[in-house]
């Protein structure tokens, strides 16, 4: 476990908190955590874990079409908000150190299954930068990795991936 707090959105990241207590403070996920509010899954990334979140910062949600967040938070569309999240969620902990780890064993490129049963694509971009790849082809960059939480760990990710 890493013992430096790592900030993200201006708000500190503690260890011995869950995704969800943490997720709250960061100024750089309000939307991300508004769209899991609306979708009823607070208790999906609360729970015991471990489990990984690729967590699209505010950014992320502005770059969609106009209209799309509004339009996913609309209680008749929480099904398919519930997907696009749990899009973003994958069993286990996933940190940087072993995410290369398997993607050197693998020839660079590996698929892992999300919690909503769809997969994404995770690959190298360089020497040191992995980016997440979604069954569109969308690709978001890891801006800040491995901030691990008491029930797992959260990369913050510059796109939304779309099932």
């Amino acid at each position: 476990m890493h013992d430096a707090v790592v900030e993200v959105g201006g708000a500190p990241m503690l260890a011995s908190k869950t995704l969800a207590e943490n997720a709250v403070n960061s100024a750089d996920h309000t939307t991300l955590v508004a769209a899991v509010q609306a979708a009823g899954l607070l208790d999906a990334i609360a729970g015991e874990g471990p489990i990984t979140v690729f967590g699209p910062v505010n950014n992320a949600f502005e770059d969609l079409p106009e209209g799309t967040v509004a339009n996913l938070l609309k209680p008749e569309n929480k099904d398919t908000l519930a997907s696009i999240l749990t899009y973003h969620v994958v069993a286990g902990s996933w940190t940087k150190a072993s995410l290369m780890e398997k993607l050197e064993a693998t020839g660079g490129a590996l698929s892992v299954e999300t919690l909503s049963g769809a997969s994404l694509t995770v690959k190298m971009n360089g020497p040191s930068n992995i980016v997440i790849e979604d069954a569109n082809g969308g690709v978001a960059n890891i801006s800040t990795y491995d901030v691990m939480q008491s029930n797992g760990v959260f990369h913050s990710i510059d796109a939304v991936l779309l099932p």
